[in-house]
């Protein structure tokens, strides 16, 4: 008797999860198929630390061949749906076409970069939700400060030491703390670099972290602007150019680098499947099934899943709502094959961690508000937990981290013409 096939469109936290759960409930009684255009699960919450070299890239990237068994991996990029006979199309890395009959299908493709119709920042903006991104980031901030070292105009020592995050959200936010720290450690060993480098965090939001807990967004503050981080908030930039951002409030800022951090919107993906869709998300019931397809399920950021806590509203694109889903997907396609009974999404908010490098750090862990050596604590202690591989060796960078000399040059491995700000169906800016 030929086994029923799972096909798992993506391997981000949901995806990674769905295949993970399935494959110790399924056993040998279902083919697995876990669709994705990496053959890694990316640990995004320590993207920041990759681009300030705390942490070595691999460390975050966990192998899908060796820590899920059981689950044949295919390697390519989704480009079809064809729900009325089962089937998902897809590219290769080497540009070949295949197809991948389904019984039951996930869909967990995630997200990417928000990108608003601001003149100039596709052309000279980077994003930041991958690998290649951070370690372009780590290159291009020695670079600057290498090249300022040998500027001999100020005005282009300022350009070369200023770097710019736009978004002052979860990823923002750490990425312009890190930064500080990375850059103030890199003047530390550059005696002829005589201008101290300079951050600036940018969000049209009234507060960093506004989607958090006050608190935590009050002590991410203090930190940042003791550390030296120029924190604007309710301002944004309105024209990126090839010397520098115009500011909305009137100011030209020169700098070479411009970090895009404003946030999140589903894969472009789900827009062509002809599936009602809300707020660019797929449409499910609450448990995870996409309405008139009972074989396909949806789960993550790609997915609008019914919010339990805030009847009406979906649940918001965060990893650890990702994860929740995809543990789910898997119980509920057992489920559909008379194993167990499904189950509606349910969730417990469990906090929030916040790195803001070296000793500080905010979180709320069961909603207990923390800052300092504790919270850095409580973070680390949950990346380490949360991560399904490699967790002595991200422990081990900590601790050479907090021993030695962080090194920081440039390898080179990733060009800017190589890491484009995605620029597809940017969103339009609503005005009030």
């Amino acid at each position: 008797m030929t086994k029923p096939r799972v096909v798992i469109v993506g391997a981000g936290f949901a995806g990674y999860h769905a295949a993970k759960a399935l494959s110790r409930r399924a056993g040998e009684r279902a083919e697995i198929v876990l669709l994705n255009t990496t053959d890694y699960f990316l640990y995004l919450p320590l993207l920041p630390e990759v681009a300030a070299g705390v942490v070595e890239p691999t460390r975050i990237a966990v192998p899908l061949a060796g820590t899920l068994d059981g689950v044949r991996v295919v390697i390519g990029e989704a480009d079809r749906v064809d729900l009325q006979n089962r089937w998902v199309g897809y590219r290769s890395a080497e540009g070949d076409h295949g197809q991948l009959a389904y019984d039951r299908l996930v869909l967990s493709v995630g997200s990417v970069n928000k990108l608003l119709p601001i003149p100039g920042v596709t052309e000279y903006a980077h994003g930041f939700r991958g690998l290649p991104e951070a370690l372009y980031l780590h290159d291009h901030v020695v670079r600057q400060l290498e090249l300022a070292e040998l500027a001999e105009d100020p005005v282009e020592q300022r350009s070369r030491t200023t770097f710019v995050v736009v978004g002052a959200g979860y990823t923002g936010t750490e990425v312009a703390a890190h930064g500080q720290l990375f850059t103030d450690r890199m003047m530390a060993q550059r005696p002829h670099l005589k201008v101290r480098p300079r951050w600036m965090l940018l969000d049209v939001a009234p507060r960093v972290l506004p989607e958090l807990d006050q608190r935590l967004s009050v002590t991410a503050d203090r930190v940042l602007r003791r550390r030296g981080v120029d924190v604007r908030m309710g301002t944004s930039v309105s024209e990126a150019t090839p010397d520098g951002v115009l500011l909305t409030d009137g100011e030209y800022v020169p700098t070479c680098s411009l970090v895009w951090c404003v946030g999140v919107r589903p894969d472009p993906f789900v827009a062509e499947l002809g599936l009602r869709t809300e707020k660019g998300r797929l449409v499910t019931d609450e448990y995870l099934n996409v309405p008139g397809y009972p074989e396909v399920f949806a789960c993550g950021d790609a997915a609008a899943v019914p919010d339990p806590t805030r009847p009406g509203q979906i649940c918001a694109m965060t990893a650890q709502h990702a994860q929740r889903q995809g543990k789910l997907a898997a119980h509920n396609i057992a489920a559909s094959y008379g194993q167990g009974t499904r189950k509606p999404y349910k969730h417990r908010d469990l906090g929030w961690v916040v790195d803001l490098g070296g000793k500080e750090a905010a979180a709320n862990p069961l909603h207990v508000p923390l800052a300092g050596l504790p919270a850095k604590t409580v973070t680390r202690g949950y990346h380490l937990y949360a991560m399904p591989s490699n967790r002595a060796r991200v422990g081990a960078d900590w601790l050479l981290d907090a021993a030695l000399t962080r090194p920081a040059v440039q390898l080179g491995l990733v060009p800017a013409n190589a890491v484009p700000l995605e620029s597809e169906s940017p969103e339009v800016v609503r005005r009030g």
